[in-house]
């Protein structure tokens, strides 16, 4: 049976302005990505990364071409309509972690639901649970500033699971954390999202990790110059093909 496409970009385009130049920071992109695929986006710096996982989360909208997620074109929805989708759809880890600093950590997970108006003992219990299964469920009436960045990266990536998404964008997950703290997140997302059937989009500058992705998208000056698929334990070849 033919998986199903939960992400469809095409011809997508964005352009801003710069005194009286336009600059193009993408530039007609074409890809789809199946339901369960774990998929990593690199490249260097200004290649446009972190531009096209904001277009494909619905963040921003393109200059041109469409997005469709999980069958929703969201270029034509109003701010608030995005907003609904990504609620209702997609979950979010970010290098900075986004975690509001008067809510405790528990509170913090349970925001993306409380947002639908399902603030209740149910929700508490699910959010306790994604708080134990990322090892804090000691720290779950702590504030972020009583917690390391490790920490409150685990906070995040709980956070980010409690819709149960049908997709999980990163942007560089593990930029501001030391090599085993960050190993340690690494092995939680690629965990959670394999027990949850999620698919995951990742933008990173770390080559190992985008190594332990099914799939690599390869971006320079904001165009696609490589897409493949890993093959298992093959991870020092492909690591030395994407330098």
């Amino acid at each position: 049976m033919q998986s199903k496409s939960i992400l469809e970009v095409t011809n997508l385009t964005q352009q801003f302005r710069s005194g009286e130049k336009m600059l193009t920071v993408l530039d007609h992109v074409d890809f789809s990505v199946e339901e369960g695929t774990i998929c990593s986006i690199v490249g260097p710096s200004g290649s446009g990364k972190t531009t096209l996982l904001g277009l494909c989360a619905g963040l921003d909208r393109p200059s041109h071409g469409q997005v469709q997620l999980n069958g929703i074109n969201i270029g034509d929805l109003t701010e608030d309509e995005r907003a609904a989708v990504r609620n209702e759809h997609v979950g979010f880890v970010f290098q900075t972690f986004q975690l509001v600093p008067t809510l405790t950590a528990i509170e913090n997970v349970m925001v993306p639901l409380e947002l639908r108006g399902e603030g209740t003992d149910e929700v508490k219990e699910y959010a306790t649970e994604l708080l134990n299964n990322v090892g804090l469920g000691d720290r779950l009436h702590h504030y972020p500033t009583q917690l390391s960045g490790g920490e409150q990266q685990r906070v995040a990536i709980a956070r980010a699971f409690i819709n149960k998404p049908k997709i999980l964008f990163a942007d560089e997950p593990t930029g501001n954390l030391d090599a085993e703290t960050g190993s340690t997140i690494e092995d939680l997302i690629f965990d959670l999202n394999r027990a949850n059937g999620t698919t995951l989009i990742l933008v990173t500058h770390d080559l190992e990790l985008a190594n332990k992705c099914q799939r690599i998208i390869r971006l320079k000056n904001g165009k696609i110059f490589k897409d493949e698929w890993v093959e298992e334990n093959s991870h020092l070849e492909q690591v030395d093909e994407l330098r």
